[in-house]
């Protein structure tokens, strides 16, 4: 092609090549410190030191200092709203779980005041979770009868709740949360409105007055529970459920068209059970076919560390339900906290987060409370009662101590078609049909993951419901990564700028010339796949060049902007690609490598086996240097080089 050289301005670098070790160390670095915790202990005395791990483990020295009084008098309105709430939430959902309702008031009392001196965030508000619940209901009640063997499935019940704390603290200290982002946002959503719509469906137990009712969570199986027990539904139970779901229904309402009202939805669940019971008990309706929770004792938590089973037979099933619920109360604790934290304008740490929530899962468990999290219903009634720190998790806490000590006698009469209905009206709303239309509009594969995971849970079990989603998700990212995707690129007229055809139809195509832009990290998943995609892209582009009579094809220009790294099956691949090429009589040229990859290929001997003059620092001066070739020499026979020095 000539012996005249093209000097471009600028030389693509290859950066120096750093120690194993070190390279290691900044990689784990990265990945597990990406926030740089440790920024702050530099250049610091030993008593400092000591007192900055001290903040940094437990949050509430940091901000305690600083507290005032007018933080504590919103604080108290928010902890005693939300105290109304935690109330009958605590009973309904322990009800749920399928153990003793005073467990659910034990497990608003200790948790949250852990939380309060370990968590991050000022709004969340700690409390049971109507769909962790049901988890535990669902998994522990296969293993052993709640109805037939009380006393162990409490046991089992405490012991899932440790192993779940367990989880979830060693997720944060050894910062591994991005195991929960494999929860993806469709997967949430799907999951959580199946959850929801089985909870409402097995509420029907306590809205119709039954005694006896299927513990399977499908909906087949509800429903033939259901309406094969006809005959025993009592109306005085569906008229009570019924009157009070419609009140509480229509709180709800309220508190959408007018959220200055937000203290009436708060107040309408404990208002609820007040006028249940009184209804109750002066007419006597217990004697009438409508259930009643009975006697809770009075007294603060109980120890139940003695409780803990870490023995055969059940070890297994506590083991596999601790990491589920774990999970799943994580994914919606941090998602929760997160949102309210962005409303407010300030950050929270994940990984402090899951200390929090473990440590206080992990005592929990001791003093007789099952699991805990984030639940989003009180954090937005705490959000909106004007909370400004996690002082009002300490306020709800010592209402909760008051209730336990002197007002348990009072919850006697309270019908369960009113926990029904409470429990209906909390968990309604995490089916949200309205992020579903949204997923299909903005990605159609959200969209199955979402409708997936919720089919899963409603059609066949909430373990069925949480592999789908996690499998579905997991199938996207194999298939993002081992199918990525490459793109033809053109010039924008009147610039140098060169995007995809595709997505720019005016941009131009280079005479002689075929722009391929990768756009995914080049490993052994993935390195055929991309060897084979380019082929097919040259063949095509040759055809498309005899067909109309163009300048032939000379020169294929990667540009790897978008390879963030490669191994070893990337660089063989790319040695294919280039003998490839040549036996077309074509010239293979990089542009734009990133640091991680041109380390490599240098290593590896391709940038020394190909010739530095066929890299570049853009694709522009890939293309002017072509340009220049083009126009100054003969077509270039087979196996010809670029002698461009770059």
């Amino acid at each position: 092609m000539g012996n005249e050289e093209i000097e471009s301005p600028r030389r693509v670098a290859i950066p120096p090549t750093k120690p194993f070790l070190v390279s290691l160390g900044a990689n784990l670095k990265e990945t597990f410190f990406p926030d740089d915790p440790f920024k702050q202990f530099k250049n610091q005395p030993f008593g400092a030191q000591i007192l900055l791990w001290l903040k940094y483990f437990i949050p509430f020295l940091e901000w305690a200092p600083r507290y005032t009084f007018n933080f504590f008098k919103a604080d108290l309105v928010a902890g005693i709203t939300i105290a109304s709430l935690a109330v009958p939430q605590g009973i309904s959902y322990a009800n749920l779980a399928t153990i003793p309702p005073i467990i659910g008031l034990y497990s608003s009392f200790v948790p949250p005041l852990i939380y309060a001196m370990l968590g991050s965030s000022k709004d969340l508000a700690v409390g049971t979770v109507a769909v962790v619940s049901l988890l535990m209901s669902a998994l522990l009640g296969k293993e052993v009868s709640p109805v037939e063997h009380p006393k162990e499935y409490v046991q089992l019940v405490f012991t899932a709740t440790f192993f779940a704390g367990a989880f979830q603290a060693s997720l944060g200290f050894v910062r591994l949360g991005v195991i929960v982002d494999f929860l993806s946002h469709a997967a949430i959503v799907g999951f959580m409105g199946g959850a929801a719509t089985v909870v409402c469906l097995q509420q029907l137990k306590g809205i119709m007055g039954l005694v006896h009712f299927t513990h399977e969570t499908d909906v087949v199986s509800v429903t033939r529970s259901l309406f094969s027990q006809i005959h025993q539904w009592r109306w005085q139970s569906v008229v009570l459920g019924c009157s009070f779901l419609s009140f509480l229904l229509l709180t709800r309402y309220l508190i959408k068209k007018k959220p200055i009202f937000f203290w009436i939805n708060a107040l309408a669940p404990l208002l609820s059970i007040i006028l249940g019971s009184l209804l109750v008990y002066f007419t006597h309706a217990e004697r009438h076919g409508v259930q009643v929770i009975g006697i809770l004792k009075k007294g603060l938590n109980p120890l139940s560390v003695s409780d803990l089973v870490f023995g055969p037979p059940h070890l297994p099933i506590a083991i596999k339900t601790g990491i589920i619920i774990g999970i799943i109360g994580l994914a919606e604790g941090v998602a929760v906290g997160r949102s309210f934290a962005t409303l407010k304008n300030y950050h929270i740490d994940g990984n402090k987060e899951m200390i929090a929530f473990g440590m206080m899962n992990i005592v929990g468990s001791c003093t007789s409370c099952y699991l805990t999290a984030g639940p989003f219903s009180r954090t937005a009634v705490n959000f909106n009662a004007g909370c400004k720190t996690a002082v009002s998790n300490i306020v709800m806490a010592m209402s909760l101590m008051i209730t336990l000590l002197f007002l348990t006698p009072f919850f006697r009469y309270t019908p369960l078609a009113v926990l029904s209905s409470i429990i209906i009206t909390a968990v309604i709303g995490l089916i949200n049909y309205e992020e579903v239309v949204h997923l299909w509009k903005i990605d159609k594969f959200d969209f199955v993951v979402c409708v997936g995971a919720y089919i899963g849970v409603v059609f066949g079990s909430i373990e069925t419901g949480l592999i789908i989603a996690i499998t579905i998700s997991l199938l996207r990212v194999l298939l993002v990564t081992a199918r990525p995707r490459t793109s033809v690129l053109g010039n924008i007229p009147n610039s140098t700028i060169y995007r995809s055809i595709d997505q720019y139809p005016t941009a131009n195509r280079v005479p002689g010339a075929l722009i391929l832009q990768l756009e995914a990290p080049i490993y052994f998943a993935n390195s055929n796949y991309v060897r084979e995609r380019l082929s097919r892209w040259i063949t095509d582009e040759e055809k498309r060049i005899k067909s109309s009579g163009l300048t032939s094809l000379q020169y294929i220009i990667l540009d790897v902007s978008g390879v963030s790294s490669i191994d070893s099956s990337g660089i063989s691949m790319l040695e294919e690609v280039n003998k490839s090429t040549e036996k077309r009589g074509l010239i293979l040229l990089l542009a734009n490598p990133r640091s991680e990859v041109i380390k490599k290929l240098n290593v590896s001997k391709f940038i020394e086996a190909i010739g530095h003059e066929r890299f570049y620092l853009t694709v522009g001066e890939a293309v002017t240097a072509c340009n220049l070739k083009l126009h100054t020499c003969k077509p270039n026979p087979v196996g010809a080089e670029l002698d461009s020095t770059v």
